[in-house]
């Protein structure tokens, strides 16, 4: 087994081949004058089991290009097995048709990756769960939730509410509030633009709890904000506490994550994040351990659900 990294994230990279007492293998990348991306493996990969960790996160076209080149590269050098480790699958929102005339990008994104030479994926948290279903090869997709249901057993809060920001987050913030025992509210948006929602209804009981937010994904922003304002025009105690397995952070996010009612925002590393948006209310939790025990079952052909479920 090798295992080689991109570079979307090297620091998850290396800690994963630490998890699994693994050197990190050895490749060369880099870029042409004209912006073209170039990559050599340094050692050989014939008939071997080869991990390659990256996450298509910004600059998405860059680190998706840049998987395709180093999938190839293996496969033209005769690796037994390769598998796509993808912390972040870039494209996962545009996983089918909003309006006419449109693409289905996340399929097409899946069609390259198996064009390239790729027989596997290993995902984190997909932001659709149909995705698995636009591979014709295995696709193993891990969730969080075990990070985050750790994270917030160790807070031990009082009287709090488990809320999905907006409808798509329902069956995962469900999940958690099983996991914690908890109530669950949902807040449902009605879509105004690509990161524009407008609240429409609070469901659930919120007044007087600590409500705990839980999505996929912090992109803008925009969804946990409107989210928030109804919470607590419901009663609920600005005191929250926002967990998202995706620390996308674009646009104007800077403003959603200085509201003075979040305790805490709780993101993984499987997108490295600016130290320009980093604040002291934010817990990073390394994804890293869970992705290694899941290569190494992968390897060995053992079970990969038992990891969260």
């Amino acid at each position: 087994m090798k295992v080689f990294c991109g570079t979307a994230n090297r620091p998850l990279g290396q800690e994963v081949a630490d998890g699994l007492t693994l050197a990190l293998g050895q490749v060369t990348i880099r870029r042409f004058e004209d912006g073209e991306i170039y990559a050599r493996f340094e050692e050989s990969v014939r008939g071997e089991d080869v991990f390659v960790i990256q996450p298509t996160c910004s600059p998405v076209n860059e680190n998706l290009v840049e998987l395709l080149v180093m999938v190839d590269a293996l496969r033209r050098a005769s690796a037994g097995r390769i598998t796509a480790v993808m912390p972040y699958y870039g494209y996962a929102r545009q996983d089918k048709k909003h309006a006419p005339r449109e693409p289905i990008t996340g399929r097409l994104v899946a069609d390259l990756l198996q064009s390239a030479g790729v027989h596997r994926i290993l995902a984190l948290d997909l932001d659709a769960d149909q995705i698995e279903g636009f591979f014709n090869i295995p696709v193993d997709h891990l969730r969080a939730l075990p990070l985050f249901t750790e994270y917030l057993q160790e807070k031990a809060l009082p009287p709090a509410v488990v809320v999905a920001p907006d409808d798509g987050a329902v069956k995962v913030a469900y999940r958690l509030a099983e996991r914690l025992r908890l109530p669950l509210s949902v807040v449902f948006q009605r879509r105004l633009g690509p990161d524009a929602k407008q609240t429409v209804q609070v469901v659930g009981e919120v007044e007087g709890r600590i409500p705990i937010l839980i999505d996929r994904i912090i992109s803008t922003g925009g969804t946990l904000a409107s989210a928030l304002d109804a919470l607590i025009a419901h009663g609920a105690r600005p005191e929250a506490y926002v967990c998202a397995t995706h620390a996308v952070l674009a646009g104007p996010v800077a403003k959603a994550l200085d509201r003075d009612d979040v305790q805490e925002f709780a993101f993984t590393n499987s997108i490295p994040i600016p130290p320009e948006l980093r604040t002291d209310r934010m817990r990073i939790l390394s994804a890293a351990p869970l992705l290694a025990r899941a290569i190494r079952n992968i390897h060995l052909n053992e079970s990969v659900s038992t990891l969260f479920t």
